[in-house]
């Protein structure tokens, strides 16, 4: 068997075919996930940053998505990569895919960014890769003001990174307003 081999992309390089076969991929994994169905919201917000895809024989089994994104902390802006559509494929889950994937979207996080942010009702997961529940209150940022997001407290982490400041993991975090899920 081939080594998996990881590759960064922004979404103007994939291909026609490597966009469909990502889009088919997290329409598999989150159908058989308990996190729902990957909606047309959702593959929006994975586009405009970079792709991070781990191919194994020429397939690409693996993908999450960097894009630089609007979040306050404490009322303070952070320069942020945001991580989205975060999948393995079915039958390749289970066998370090997703941890070797992570592994490199949080090298890439730390290189570029002040801060890594996410929202999963599968926090174990990124947990031992170093990222940290947020449990302060969620807010979004609409043109009316700010919207409390309780629903997604406790789903927010983030990743600190070489050029984060002192974190204060209770404080409020707000993120800028999009259609579909906020977080």
């Amino acid at each position: 068997m081939t080594a998996p081999n990881v590759r960064r992309l922004t979404t103007d390089d994939l291909t026609a075919a490597e966009m469909l076969e990502i889009r088919t991929l997290l329409g598999q994994a989150f159908e058989s996930g308990e996190g729902g169905q990957f909606s047309d919201d959702d593959w929006d917000h994975a586009l405009g940053g970079i792709h991070i895809v781990l191919d194994l024989e020429s397939d690409i089994v693996a993908h999450a998505a960097v894009v630089e994104r609007g979040i306050q902390i404490g009322g303070r802006d952070l320069r942020t990569g945001y991580v989205e559509a975060v999948a393995v494929a079915p039958s390749h889950q289970g066998v370090g895919h997703g941890s070797l994937l992570m592994t490199d979207v949080a090298t890439y996080i730390d290189d570029r960014f002040d801060l890594g942010v996410l929202s999963t009702g599968s926090p174990s997961f990124y947990e031992r890769l170093g990222w940290r529940i947020w449990t302060g209150p969620s807010f979004v940022r609409a043109a009316a003001g700010l919207h409390r997001t309780q629903d997604d407290d406790g789903d927010i982490l983030v990743l600190p990174t070489r050029s984060s400041p002192s974190l204060d993991l209770a404080a409020s975090i707000s993120c800028d307003w999009r259609s579909g899920d906020v977080w």
